[in-house]
């Protein structure tokens, strides 16, 4: 590989990559504002410069590929004193309302105003003031702010290929807009947001919510659809704010669709289920998470007995983590040998995808499955043999079953006009009230994906790991959990060491970089 040195530290690069990336990829840094590695270089900013030997000008380094023995300052005194000139013309008339920017504490024009710009402004003239404007459903632009690094610009034809921003005049009234007619409404639009660098494109759903110095991000994978993108749950004493992209080369790269942006929003829905429930006299009556657990099985082992095996079922959620599945199957099985295993319903609506608009190549996609983990509940199934069974061979009435266990999960309701379980006892664990949960004989609420450790199998087969950020609401409990504990083993469930207990090939394809949560004791069951 080809080594280059900057500032006196040798590095390795790769063939015909660019200085910045290269300095990036090795742990440095160099500012840059207009580069981002998923678009093209217009190499427009000009702070990246930096001096090259042998080079009699100073030259971008975000679009100046590397040779081997290239000797590279970016401290140098031109270098140094390029950086003060682009920051003080940047500066010239940004305004002065960083106590109340969203972007303060994450901000490329703070952070770089204070490493390289000038202790105090020489400008006394009146700034060019712009106004703000309203430009699609889920961004608002603070068009005074803009530093006109036309990252959104490129985004939207690059990668979204709607090109609905351009940029509008010249000199110190060019700015950033939309074509008339044209709002900013693709479904990836929030991922303008997260590639400005400064506070110009801001998301109208985390506008003045939480100063981000107060989050903490836990690394998550989406519950919109089967895509499995890979994303950052930023949250504070409890509470998720926002979702935010984390990089995948194999998965989503860089970007998030706006449908896992906005997915956080099931946790504070106000059809959350919150207490546990078992039938008493013919109502539902509210109950201790332990009562309803053990009233739950007491109907299932009662079931079992006055018909005999074959008589139980269990739904597994295509929301439910591997581990949630397994141990479901293993405890159903454990009670009635011959019990059903079913796939819960797979809302389906159609793949779309996202092209270049220069190249024409596919740069993303929204997958049509609208759940994380059908392929990882049919991996669950076909590990744990015995008879199976489609949702709809279920709610039709084909199967001789007359108690089951159901969970959902889903992120809204699942449940249709059409939907009708067999009769008998009935256990539904679930987020969210729906019909089936009114009549269930027990209803045990269950934590959303954000509020417990799993992993979810994707479209393409990637096994990959997610993490607890917030604790659940006091009386749900992780599926996995509750099963750990009804089949005998003691403690709080671990879902990595119960994940590599799995025989092969499924801890095989599971992240090596997943960074989980510790397990949230949300309910110890001394009470069974």
């Amino acid at each position: 590989m080809p080594k280059i040195t900057v500032d006196g530290q040798s590095i390795e690069a790769k063939d015909r990559q660019m200085i910045l990336q290269a300095v990036l990829d090795a742990g440095g840094d160099l500012p840059h504002y207009c580069y981002h590695p998923g678009l093209s270089i217009p190499a427009s900013c000009r702070i990246c410069l930096v001096e090259v030997e042998g080079i009699p000008k100073l030259v971008p380094s975000c679009q100046t590929p590397i040779r081997d023995g290239m000797v590279v300052h970016s401290k140098s005194t031109k270098a140094v004193a390029n950086q003060k000139q682009v920051m003080e013309y940047l500066l010239v008339n940004h305004p002065l309302d960083c106590a109340v920017c969203d972007q303060a504490g994450e901000c490329h024009l703070q952070d770089y105003s204070y490493q390289y710009g000038r202790s105090q402004s020489r400008f006394e003239e009146d700034k060019a003031k712009k106004p703000k404007k309203d430009v699609g459903n889920h961004i608002i632009l603070y068009n005074d702010r803009c530093i006109m690094c036309t990252r959104c610009v490129r985004f939207t034809r690059e990668v979204s290929g709607t090109s609905e921003l351009y940029v509008d005049g010249r000199g110190h009234k060019e700015e950033i807009d939309i074509f008339p007619g044209q709002p900013l409404n693709n479904k990836l639009s929030g991922n303008v947001a997260d590639i400005c660098p400064v506070g110009a494109l801001l998301d109208k759903d985390f506008l003045f919510k939480q100063r981000v110095w107060f989050l903490k991000n836990t690394p998550s994978i989406s519950p919109a659809d089967a895509g499995g993108e890979n994303i950052y749950l930023a949250h504070n004493e409890g509470k998720v704010y926002r979702i935010k992209p984390r990089f995948n080369a194999d998965v989503n790269q860089w970007w998030i669709s706006d449908d896992t942006r906005y997915s956080y929003h099931a946790l504070s829905d106000e059809r959350r289920l919150t207490v546990a429930t078992k039938r008493h006299m013919g109502a539902p009556a509210a109950a201790q998470f332990a009562h309803a657990v053990t009233a739950a099985v007491a109907g299932l082992k009662a079931a079992v007995t006055e018909r005999g095996q074959g008589t139980l079922y269990a739904v597994l959620s295509p929301m439910l983590s591997c581990e949630d599945a397994h141990l479901l199957g293993t405890y159903i099985r454990s009670l009635d040998p011959l019990a059903t295993l079913v796939l819960g319903p797979v809302p389906t609506g159609q793949t779309e995808t996202f092209k270049n608009s220069l190249t024409g190549k596919q740069t993303f996609a929204i997958q049509a499955e609208k759940v994380p983990n059908r392929k990882g509940i049919e991996r669950i199934l076909a590990l744990l043999g015995g008879p199976t069974a489609t949702f709809a061979d279920l709610t039709a009435g084909n199967l001789k079953v007359s108690a089951g266990w159901v969970t959902g999960g889903y992120l809204t309701n699942w449940v249709t006009a059409d939907t009708k379980l067999p009769q008998g006892f009935t256990v539904i664990q679930d987020t969210l009230a729906t019909r089936l949960s009114d009549s269930a004989d027990v209803v045990l609420p269950a934590p959303f994906w954000a509020e417990k450790d799993g992993c979810w199998e994707n479209h393409a087969g990637k096994i990959q790991a997610f993490a607890a950020a917030v604790p659940p609401p006091d009386n749900a409990v992780q599926e996995a959990q509750v099963f750990w504990h009804l089949l005998g083993h003691p403690g709080m469930f671990n879902a990595t060491a119960y994940r590599q207990s799995l025989p092969d090939p499924f801890p095989a394809t599971a992240s090596p970089t997943a960074n989980e949560a510790k397990p949230v004791p949300a309910f110890e069951f001394a009470e069974l």
